[in-house]
């Protein structure tokens, strides 16, 4: 049995088996190709076995690499936890967090209660792309929708609720149903509406939508590319005349409105999100804001007859 494997090693071999792809696995670490290959090839020899199937056109694990892929990163969070606890407080906190919204809020209140410490907000699309971040040591902290997650990768985060928001349709002015004061989901029947298809950053999002309009009549817009940033998303937007899926909490859009949805309300969970084993002051600081904000404005009170699909409460409910 070899001893004094290194963790560099383990996490060349993690990244290459969540990838499949040594191109993708070698940017997710912000190494060269052939540095990763090297270690890969290091580890298979210090292991005696071959970890991977290699093609020119894919990447697979071979049994003993799937034997591996548990224990890997069972040892690669004990050092990221113990790298944690040494460095506590010492490095900022990166924070996934919008600047609208109960995210802003949390992130805000954390602030003042640690000044001493420095809390780094950074800004992704989507919890699905931001769980990938964590999962790298990219990012500490984010907010979203933790049922629309793959179960593995659940299974290697830490989370707290913090609301179940009420969602809403964003219209342009001259829609006809812009005029009402809440939007009834009925009468949505026909319509089309942008839910981020087509950018895997928020799979978890255009799959609670789908699932919020089976049955309803109301579409999906097609695929579309990655919108980044408020600017872009407003052009894009009101160029293309969307009516688009979103919460009560969004950004302003000229020349539109935002509408709460009835009839049910439909609600869309937000968690509180970090790599299991994370220990920060900031992190500390955030559950506090958290528990104090939800308390305060009942944020974890569901509207009677209220819509969520089934696993979502269950993951609300720490199930």
């Amino acid at each position: 049995m070899p001893h004094d494997i290194e963790p560099r090693l383990l996490r060349a071999f993690a990244a290459t088996a969540e990838e499949l792809h040594f191109t993708r696995a070698a940017a997710r670490l912000f190494v060269a190709q052939q540095a990763l290959s090297r270690d890969v090839r290091r580890l298979e020899q210090r292991l005696g076995a071959e970890l991977f199937v290699r093609t020119t056109r894919q990447v697979t694990l071979t049994a003993e690499g799937a034997r591996l892929l548990p224990y890997a990163r069972r040892v690669l969070a004990a050092h990221d936890e113990l790298a944690a606890a040494f460095a506590r407080g010492e490095r900022p906190l990166i924070v996934d967090s919008a600047t609208v919204g109960v995210t802003g809020r949390v992130l805000a209140a954390a602030r003042l209660a640690v000044p001493d410490h420095e809390l780094v907000a950074r800004f992704h699309s989507g919890l699905t792309g931001a769980a990938r971040e964590i999962l790298a040591g990219r990012l500490d902290v984010s907010f979203g929708r933790l049922a629309g997650l793959d179960p593995a990768v659940r299974a290697r985060l830490d989370h707290v609720p913090v609301r179940y928001e009420p969602m809403a349709v964003l219209l342009p002015e001259g829609h006809r149903l812009a005029a009402l004061p809440e939007v009834p989901l009925a009468a949505l029947a026909g319509e089309t509406l942008y839910a981020a298809a087509g950018n895997e950053a928020t799979a978890e999002w255009t799959d609670l939508a789908e699932r919020l309009f089976e049955g309803r009549g109301i579409g999906v817009a097609a695929p579309f590319p990655e919108i980044e940033g408020d600017g872009e998303f407003v052009r894009v937007v009101r160029k293309r005349g969307w009516s688009v899926l979103a919460s009560v909490e969004f950004l302003d859009v000229p020349g539109m409105v935002l509408r709460p949805l009835t009839d049910p309300v439909p609600l869309s969970p937000v968690s509180m999100v970090w790599r299991r084993g994370l220990r920060h002051p900031g992190l500390d600081a955030l559950r506090a804001a958290v528990r104090e904000l939800a308390a305060r404005h009942g944020w974890l009170t569901r509207p009677a007859g209220a819509w969520l699909p089934a696993e979502d409460a269950a993951v609300m409910a720490g199930r």
